[in-house]
């Protein structure tokens, strides 16, 4: 112990000892502090791979609403990231932006890339122009000073010009990309009626608004301006280097210490901010798709405000949206989070630990260049070469700082570039969707399963991908259903086989149950969903014309109502005048709106303006503008009188149009030849409509269901008429219920 004790005196304690020791145990805990989470990082990923089964949600935050989200679209398997495939998604995307070699973008791209090569050069001259006002003031050299300085100002002007250039340039790029993109997403949305199919027929694209819009918006952002972070800073830092070595060796000093150090300091910074870096790819495309389903959800508010007022129902829909917003709260502060733990880090080394190794890179050819060096006169003087230091050191202290900044704006990209990865999955998965349902490729969620059978829907499901093998041919006459099945996108199977024909003249009056499949034959033969079988025959689309129940009101004026889908170029091209508009609205008994809202020209809110039974009857009004063959009517009198209804029945036979009617008044049963009568079950028949017989047995129907209800032995009966009428009983579905 004594010995020890011995040693321990003889131990010299001094200051640069101890500031050794000190650096030394700093850097150390640092190094443990720096690399302990990525160690634990990578120990947590292997024993996440050997346990599939752990949840990873915790790296997105809490998700209130993860549930209702995935309940719209499938999650990806696979997070967006700067890999091959982002790689791939992007060189597809510009494809887009640029279809050919000589484009107004590409025209922009070269002005943005000669602005940023001009601010480099400008760059590089300010520097030594910089070091030479330096060594003026330290030589006491007035006249020159003032020289410089007047140089030094007269040079900023194209400086600040060009540094404005590049801004402007960056914003035209951004919006000529987006432009580009939005008129292909536009054109291909509304080519063979994608716009229906991806939202009612595809699950993939929750929210089509979120990535026309915004997405594409931000992806046409981000891209513009990763091309100026990227451009100048590698040419600044090439320039610079370039200019700094060949300004050292013209002084004979050694470059290749500096030049090793930095390289050293840039490699070591870009491992550690890469290893530490949060995947802020998969943290954007997760804060996008919040932002969509919080945008879905104000959307379906507006669109049912009439329902929910009703039912008084805004406080279960304010706590819907609270929710969403406090998701998307919780994901934008996970980011914000990450963002400023990451921010710190990589301005501690970027800018204090790069400034450090800069003063010494500067410091070490200065001290050591032959070029720099006192020298002695031949009478014995010594020349000070202080102005020449100060100046190599003003310029290369201005480089470096301007170089250093270039490598900081590339490291910093690669959050960027992350950022980009995010955008650009989703535009792309969303321009995929919409090449797919054209082709009539469709991907929905398999939640469904057991929904529509609770419901009351066809046990008959198709589960996996549907075939499409059925064939759509047009025809001059007639509609032909040769062993077409209906099946819905989910799946379910409405009727198997489907076999009829109607011919130019021929009236048809579709009646069953609801869910029986009446509209889902009006989809089919208007060509929203695709024949899985069989063949149909059928006019082209142009000679048929489909009403609803509920009509559309565009935004126009009064005429564009009557003409619509028609402009008023179309309409000229047609020969019509407002004459025969009013003679069109004269057989509907909408003549007098002309004048109670202001004449033809008067654009106003025709949706809230105009009455239930005011919009269907112009709904008709538009089938008479239109003049088809075959009218596809579904239910879509159901707010006009009788009196009124009839009439305009009558003028469409007149008019020589055939139509096809879903109704379920018995009024219009005479202006119907032939009925089509779906059972609800799968089974169906197609036969000449005798009216009478129809009118009389529904007349004994009602008679039976309101006077003898309760009596055992005229039940039978009763359900005999509800067979041959293909319709449901109160009295008999409740014998059918106590059967069971």
């Amino acid at each position: 112990m004594s010995n020890i004790l011995h040693a321990a005196t003889n131990v010299k304690w001094n200051r640069s000892a101890a500031a050794k020791r000190a650096a030394f145990l700093v850097v150390a805990a640092y190094g443990v502090k720096t690399l302990y989470p990525i160690i634990c990082k990578q120990i947590n990923k292997r024993k996440e791979s050997h346990n599939p089964s752990h949840s990873r949600g915790e790296e997105n935050g809490s998700l209130a609403v993860k549930k209702s989200m995935t309940d719209i679209v499938p999650s990806h398997k696979k997070s967006p990231g700067v890999d091959a495939e982002f790689f791939k998604q992007v060189l597809e995307l510009v494809k887009i932006v640029f279809p050919k070699l000589l484009t107004k973008e590409l025209g922009l791209l070269c002005l943005h890339s000669v602005a940023l090569v001009s601010r480099t050069f400008l760059s590089i001259y300010v520097a030594g122009l910089d070091g030479k006002i330096v060594k003026t003031i330290v030589e006491k050299k007035p006249r020159s000073f003032i020289m410089k300085l007047m140089k030094w100002l007269l040079i900023a002007i194209p400086a600040t010009f060009v540094n404005s250039a590049i801004r402007y340039l960056e914003c035209k790029l951004a919006l000529a990309f987006r432009t580009r993109l939005v008129d292909h997403a536009y054109k291909t949305y509304f080519t063979d009626q994608t716009y229906y199919k991806v939202s009612n027929m595809d699950g993939r694209l929750a929210n089509p608004d979120q990535s026309l819009t915004e997405d594409v918006m931000m992806f046409s952002q981000s891209i513009a301006h990763l091309y100026s972070n990227l451009t100048k800073p590698i040419l600044d830092v090439i320039l610079t280097s370039y200019t700094l070595i060949q300004t050292a060796r013209s002084r004979g000093a050694n470059a290749s210490g500096p030049t090793l150090l930095a390289g050293l300091v840039v490699f070591a910074t870009a491992k550690v901010l890469r290893a530490c870096s949060p995947k802020f790819g998969k943290l954007v495309a997760e804060e996008a798709h919040r932002k969509g389903y919080l945008r879905y959800v104000h959307s379906r508010i507006i669109a049912n405000a009439e329902e929910i007022a009703f039912y008084r129902g805004h406080k279960v829909e304010m706590r819907q949206l609270q929710k969403c917003y406090q998701a998307l709260a919780e994901q934008m502060n996970l980011i914000l989070s990450k963002r400023l733990w990451y921010i710190m880090l990589e301005q501690f080394l970027m800018k204090y630990v790069w400034s450090c190794s800069g003063l010494v890179m500067v410091a070490v050819p200065i001290i050591t260049a032959t070029g720099f060096a006192d020298n002695e006169l031949a009478d014995g003087q010594t020349q000070v070469m202080v102005s020449e230091r100060t100046e190599a050191f003003t310029t290369a202290r201005n480089l470096l700082a301007s170089g250093a900044d270039a490598i900081e704006r590339i490291m910093s990209s690669y959050k960027e570039v992350t950022e980009l990865a995010g955008y650009t999955a989703r535009v792309h998965n969303m321009f995929l969707v919409f090449e797919e349902v054209q082709r009539g490729v469709y991907k929905r969620s398999s939640l469904n399963g057991g929904v529509d059978k609770a419901a009351g829907r066809p046990a008959l499901h198709i589960d996996g991908p549907l075939d499409i093998k059925g064939k759509v041919i047009d025809v001059d006459k007639g509609i032909i259903c040769d062993s077409v099945p209906i099946i819905t996108p989910s799946g379910d199977v409405v009727v198997s086989c489907l076999d009829f024909k109607v011919e130019e003249g021929m009236h048809l009056l579709i009646t069953g149950p609801n869910g029986c499949g009446k509209s889902s034959l009006f989809r089919i033969l208007s060509g929203l969903w695709p024949v899985y079988g069989g063949n149909l025959y059928k006019p082209s689309p142009q000679y048929m014309f489909y009403i609803p129940q509920r009509p559309y009101m565009s935004i126009g004026s009064l005429r564009d109502q009557v003409i619509y889908p028609d402009s008023l170029d179309d309409m000229r091209e047609r020969g019509y005048t407002d004459r025969d508009l009013e003679a069109i609205l004269d057989i509907v008994n909408l003549n007098h709106i002309v004048t109670r809202e202001g004449g033809w020209d008067a654009e106003l809110d025709w949706k809230d303006v105009l009455s239930g039974g005011e919009k269907q009857r112009m709904g008709m009004a538009r089938m008479f503008y239109q003049k088809p063959k075959y009218a596809l009517l579904d239910e879509c009198t159901s707010a006009v009188s009788i009196d009124v209804e009839g009439k305009i029945f009558q003028a469409a036979k007149d008019a020589g149009i055939s139509l096809l009617s879903i109704t379920h008044r018995p009024s219009l049963w005479k202006y119907h030849t032939h009925l089509l009568q779906f059972d609800g079950e799968g089974g169906w028949r197609f036969e000449q409509l005798d009216t009478a017989t129809r009118l009389s047995l529904t007349e004994e129907k009602q008679r039976l269901e309101t006077q003898l209800a309760g009596i055992p032995k005229m039940q039978q009966r009763l359900n005999e008429l509800c067979k041959i009428l293909g319709e449901d009983s109160v009295l008999k579905t409740a014998d059918l219920n106590e059967e069971e």
